[in-house]
């Protein structure tokens, strides 16, 4: 199930509305489990028993690092906690492991067989389960945090299992961690100032993705599908597809923001205008920031960060980055394409100091811009062949004009879909200026206060977004296959 549906909109969403207000508070952490639990078996039911077994390993972990009687010494507990820590982490990356990059280990041991000169080797196929990447993500850090005292362990699985299982962000993010929102599920505010703020938040994120997205993919589809793309469609293809990576995964953080408002949650920003960043340092505090922090505090942190020397610190970034780029998918594509924001990581750490500015102000933004569209290629691409081929065509390699096979697919709704989104790209971080955005934090950061005529012409939107939704093929969010 997907939230640009319309058995979610028409059917799951009020259903789950009317149930979650009509019980009281102490049982609106088991409505949010039945209902997350039937919102992500909508998929696959058999693969609930994995999900259920990794939540339920995570909080029997943490209960095990803390059984210890009182008079145990230091050093004991110390090894103790330790070693359940170990199992926690281990035990969760393991599953990851397993279920995302079983097939890509296969695949590139055979590729390495079939060089050599030998036989390759036969296996079963593995099944990537819908939103692994990020439950296991949360379950790790929980356990990270009762382990460092961040948190206290969760006095009830029940929430527990609700803040894991939580629907609004399950699928796609933000990356949540416990310790930011424990205490909203045991006193948090149901308002219908903040059930209004939350369903517009919806409306704009759904509109994101049905009316720019949606629209402008076919244009992204058909560029990177040439064997070898011209000049103008390879720069044609990365324009569409960066508005459209943008407006699909951005729109869902949106829609899961303002799910979790209506709900009387405070989830934390996960996007703030990063297409208008002068550094690759400053797109990753802009670009899906629950994951960037989750990074920074779980492993950059803990490799060292910049407090081992010069060389240590780029090491470290160059790691984080390939180690970020490989939990978005199992495909050497991903490895270069954290390779790539990595290295730039560090050279701009060596160049610009700490908080410095590394690029001439009149460049900084348009050179960020091109890096992060060098990218988009590796993320897009489906191998890494597809990608050099694609370089070659942003080069001008493979000739300059568009095939008339390809003129006639490029309907003028798709290029007026993609000139509104550039537009919307860098016009609204000014516009919003007012509603004092501070992404990656939680609270009221993103207040909608929209007069009536705005919210009018928002529901008006919203009404037409349905419509194409309906109308349209079935069209997944793209961070879903993470």
């Amino acid at each position: 199930m997907v939230f640009s549906s319309a058995v979610f909109l028409l059917l799951f969403l009020p259903l789950f509305l009317v149930v979650y207000y009509l019980v009281p508070f102490k049982r609106k952490s088991l409505v949010i489990l039945i209902g997350s639990y039937i919102f992500y078996g909508w998929w696959r039911v058999d693969f609930l028993a994995l999900f259920a077994a990794v939540t339920y390993f995570s909080y029997w972990v943490t209960l095990r690092m803390s059984r210890l009687p009182a008079e145990t010494p230091e050093e004991q507990i110390i090894r103790h906690r330790k070693r359940w820590l170990a199992i926690g982490v281990a035990g969760n990356l393991l599953v990851l492991g397993y279920f995302k990059y079983f097939n890509f280990g296969v695949d590139s041991f055979n590729a390495a067989l079939l060089a050599a000169g030998f036989t390759p080797m036969e296996a079963w196929k593995v099944i990537l389960p819908i939103g692994i990447s990020f439950y296991v993500f949360q379950s790790v850090s929980y356990v990270i945090d009762v382990y460092r005292g961040d948190a206290e362990i969760a006095p009830s699985f029940l929430d527990f299992a609700a803040f894991i299982a939580l629907f609004p962000q399950l699928i796609a993010g933000p990356v949540l961690r416990y310790k930011d929102v424990a205490h909203q599920f045991y006193e948090r505010t149901h308002t219908l100032d903040k059930f209004n703020e939350g369903a517009i938040r919806f409306s704009v994120g759904f509109c994101k993705k049905v009316m720019i997205a949606d629209t402008v993919a076919p244009i992204a589809d058909m560029m990177f599908a040439q064997a070898n793309p011209s000049f103008s469609e390879a720069w044609l293809g990365i324009l569409a597809y960066s508005i459209q990576l943008y407006f699909d995964f951005s729109g869902y953080s949106d829609m899961a923001i303002g799910l979790g408002l209506m709900m009387g949650f405070r989830f934390i920003e996960n996007f703030n205008h990063p297409y208008i960043s002068r550094s690759i340092t400053e797109f990753w505090r802009r670009w899906h920031i629950s994951l960037s922090t989750w990074l920074r505090d779980y492993l950059y942190i803990p490799l060292g960060g910049n407090k081992k020397g010069k060389v240590r610190t780029y090491i470290n970034l160059l790691l984080t980055m390939i180690l970020g780029g490989a939990w978005h998918g199992a495909n050497w594509t991903f490895v270069l394409w954290g390779t790539w924001h990595g290295a730039i990581l560090a050279l701009e750490r060596l160049i610009g100091g700490r908080g410095g500015a590394p690029y001439p102000r009149l460049l900084a933004l348009p050179l960020t811009l091109l890096m992060v569209m060098i990218g988009w290629v590796l993320f897009r691409a489906p191998n890494v062949s597809t990608a050099f081929g694609f370089y070659e065509g942003m080069l001008g390699l493979n000739g300059f004009g568009i095939a008339d096979t390809l003129v006639w697919q490029i309907t003028p709704l798709h290029l007026a879909a993609l000139a509104g989104g550039w537009v919307i790209v860098f016009l609204a971080p000014w516009r919003m200026r007012h509603f004092n955005v501070q992404a990656g934090h939680l609270g009221p950061t993103w207040a909608y206060r929209v007069s009536v005529a705005g919210q009018c012409a928002v529901v008006a939107v919203m009404a037409v977004g349905v419509s194409k939704m309906i109308a349209q093929s079935f069209s997944p969010f793209l961070y879903f296959q993470f």
